[in-house]
């Protein structure tokens, strides 16, 4: 087809964004929807309704490292195109879910379509443009659609939500999947690694994947259930168990999913380690304020999505004028300063009321956990890819962006479960006021939220580290 052999590479890469941006989109665009989702599929706690969010993550997080391998030895457009009709169907499927379990398993499928489309796209990127500025160009831009994904998904969601319904959320995604099929097939030429073999690392897949989805689901019912009753210690025991198999197992692969020799690079496993407990902070501030605006505070879905606006405005501003600080004062101060900021900020929201204001009880929390952002991640991303070698730059990459989803899911489930609990116990000494139940388990969650933040400053101090006088790069500090 002539067309795919003379695409011209800006069109690609519109392409590429806008999947990008469907996959960025659906992690934030369903958080606005998630009060009319409980009510119309009868959810009966947070800890059940953060599985909504939480199915998404975990298996976009679990799958990321198997999905970007996939495309390296089977083909990139092969494995985005699969990635996109699986994308597009289980979008479809979400829509039509008529029941918690039904969403649950449709959203998994979504997630596990997102690990496939989102490393087989990069890696398209990375071979369309040449190193350098021209790559550093087109990753930037990259990066700048999946932020507008994110923070566009809160407004489109609360639009589509309220004017027509949470189902369009989803059905939003079947138009535009159609579309990246047929520019993918008649557009992007198909590229190949040159690898000396084709073998996937199943087992190591099934491995890490089976682990944390056990240690999500145990983490969330813990709290109900009693950390030391046999139930949370089966579960908890088994995810350990097979999270241990997993590193054994890439330790004698002879081609292993994840190479342990790349945490032989400074920083990449003290900057992934780190990045969980920010996550966490995040993805809970993002689910309860969502809930609190609705529930409590009476917002629409449209007035909620507009309410989280000013956290990009801040984000955008703090990153860009952090850009250029890091390349003079490094990422190790950034990485210690940002997470207090947050912890500040969680520490604000616990103070939430029932007969709360936006501006009072709302806006100062999420305006710090913007500047901390802001200021963790350049800082964080460079930590963990500064001094890697060329050929595990995308598998460095793929890491970072697993325990990112990986961390918002063990956040999310913890601090679901901790709410719920609050709330429960709170209901028993006052069952004549559920709303300020409610609103306790936030406290609660945030307080937890709070000791996550803290964690992230103590990961960064003792396990970051950065010598005097070492160089980064301006571009890729900017393309980070």
């Amino acid at each position: 087809m002539p067309a795919v052999r003379y695409a011209h590479k800006n069109v690609i890469l519109l392409i590429l964004a806008l999947a990008q941006f469907m996959v960025v989109l659906d992690t934030s665009v369903v958080n606005v929807a998630l009060p009319r989702i409980y009510k119309s599929l009868h959810f009966h706690s947070f800890s059940s309704l953060q599985w909504v969010v939480t199915a998404y993550t975990l298996a976009f997080g679990g799958f990321l490292l198997l999905g970007g391998r996939a495309a390296d030895l089977y083909g990139r457009k092969k494995v985005f195109l699969a990635g996109t009709v699986l994308f597009a169907l289980s979008s479809l499927l979400c829509g039509l879910a008529q029941n918690s379990g039904m969403i649950e398993i449709t959203r998994i499928l979504e997630g596990l379509a997102a690990s496939f489309m989102s490393p087989a796209a990069l890696s398209i990127v990375l071979t369309t443009f040449k190193e350098g500025k021209e790559r550093n160009t087109a990753i930037s831009v990259w990066g700048a659609v999946a932020a507008g994904g994110a923070a566009f998904g809160l407004l489109l969601g609360g639009i589509l939500t309220q004017y027509l319904s949470w189902r369009w959320n989803f059905f939003i995604n079947v138009p535009i999947g159609i579309f990246l099929i047929l520019a993918t097939i008649f557009y992007i030429p198909e590229s190949n690694a040159d690898l000396d073999h084709r073998q996937l690392d199943l087992p190591g897949a099934v491995l890490v994947t089976g682990g944390l989805i056990l240690l999500v689901y145990g983490l969330t019912k813990a709290p109900a259930w009693g950390w030391t009753s046999a139930n949370s210690v089966k579960f908890l025991g088994a995810s350990i168990v097979l999270l241990a198999a997993f590193v054994w197992n890439e330790a004698r692969s002879k081609h292993p999913l994840m190479p342990l020799s790349i945490f032989k690079v400074r920083n990449v496993g003290g900057a992934n380690l780190t990045q969980l407990p920010i996550t966490a902070s995040l993805f809970a501030m993002f689910f309860f304020i969502t809930l609190y605006v609705q529930d409590v505070l009476g917002y629409s879905p449209v007035r909620s999505g507009f309410s989280f606006l000013p956290i990009t405005i801040i984000i955008g501003i703090v990153a860009g004028f952090m850009s250029k600080v890091v390349t003079r004062i490094g990422y190790k101060i950034p990485l210690t300063v940002g997470p207090i900021i947050m912890a500040v900020s969680l520490l604000y929201l616990t103070r939430v009321r029932v007969h709360g204001t936006y501006f009072h009880d709302v806006f100062p929390g999420l305006a710090f956990m913007a500047i901390g952002l802001g200021i963790v991640f350049i800082a964080l991303t460079i930590a963990a890819t500064n001094g890697v070698p060329h050929k595990q730059s995308g598998l460095a990459s793929g890491l970072l962006n697993t325990s990112q989803q990986i961390g918002g899911s063990l956040g999310l489930a913890i601090l679901s479960g901790v709410a719920s609990s609050a709330t429960a116990s709170y209901l028993i000494k006052h069952p004549s006021s559920p709303l300020q139940a409610q609103v306790n388990g936030f406290h609660a969650a945030f307080w937890v939220g709070v000791v996550f933040a803290v964690i992230a400053v103590v990961l960064s101090v003792f396990l970051i580290h950065q010598r005097k006088g070492e160089k980064i790069d301006p571009e890729a500090a900017m393309a980070a």
